[in-house]
């Protein structure tokens, strides 16, 4: 009876154990969605407000939106275009590792544009915004190097894989057409040839030949006609007796 109730509470245990876990994962995929979906939020909201920036504001100000703007959109396309193909080609690995650490330098440049956009000395504002545009458009430029270069390699990609494909289908439609192959003419069948037209010279016809086969030997002529006829065997010679042998009797007649 104890060892039951210590299956049934070890059974407890494990179902609520399970039901815990379960929970805990459901929350906080449930709490990365919420978070990822805030944080899409608040940069479509920053993106709206620095293009109405770029556009309302004049001088140094707007200058420092535009630069935010072009360094965001940049790093944002190139890392949807990594992580797109890093899942279909793994040596996009290492190009992801480098983005990272472009990436870096991207977070620390717009923190300190950020902070830029409220300072009230435009004049010193003025002087480090030709420093902050070399730097943003350092930035820019690898990373539209990287992406890019993505792109270039799915593509590449894409046209063997199309040019293999079309010609497989080229070589599959050309068996489904063999009806419109011109099919080689049979060689005629080796028929005997023609028996030669009889010859009345001389008032003899002449019989049919064949074409002789090479390597093959004549067959002697027999008849006075073909010239002289084989020799026959010769009879065997009569047997020599011996005194030794017996004489044969005459067999009696009746």
């Amino acid at each position: 009876m104890e060892v039951v109730i210590a299956v049934f509470a070890l059974l407890f245990l494990l179902f609520v154990g399970l039901g815990t876990y379960a929970t805990v994962k459901a929350v906080g995929a449930a709490r990365r969605g919420v978070d990822r979906t805030i944080a899409q939020a608040r940069r479509t909201v920053e993106d709206h407000t620095l293009r109405a920036k770029s556009f309302a504001q004049i001088g140094p100000a707007g200058q420092i939106a535009q630069l935010r703007l072009a360094l965001r959109a940049s790093m944002r396309a190139t890392q949807d275009a990594l992580h797109a193909g890093v899942a279909e080609d793994e040596s996009l690995k290492e190009s992801l590792g480098l983005f990272q650490r472009l990436s870096a330098h991207g977070h620390e440049l717009d923190a300190d544009l950020k902070r830029l956009e409220s300072e009230p000395d435009r004049a010193t504002l003025a002087e480090r915004l030709p420093g902050l545009r070399e730097r943003t458009e350092r930035i820019t430029r690898s990373a539209d190097s990287l992406r890019w270069a993505v792109r270039d390699r799915a593509r590449r990609f894409a046209d063997d894989d199309l040019g293999s494909l079309s010609a497989q289908i080229d070589m599959e439609a050309g068996a489904l057409r063999h009806w419109t192959r011109t099919e080689p003419a049979e060689a005629p069948p080796q028929w005997w040839p023609e028996a030669p037209a009889p010859s009345t010279s001389h008032g003899a016809a002449t019989e049919q030949t064949w074409p002789r086969t090479p390597g093959a030997r004549p067959a002697p002529d027999s008849g006075p006609a073909g010239g002289p006829a084989p020799e026959a065997i010769a009879p065997p010679a009569g047997r020599t007796s011996f005194p030794w042998q017996k004489k044969s009797r005459p067999e009696k007649t009746t």
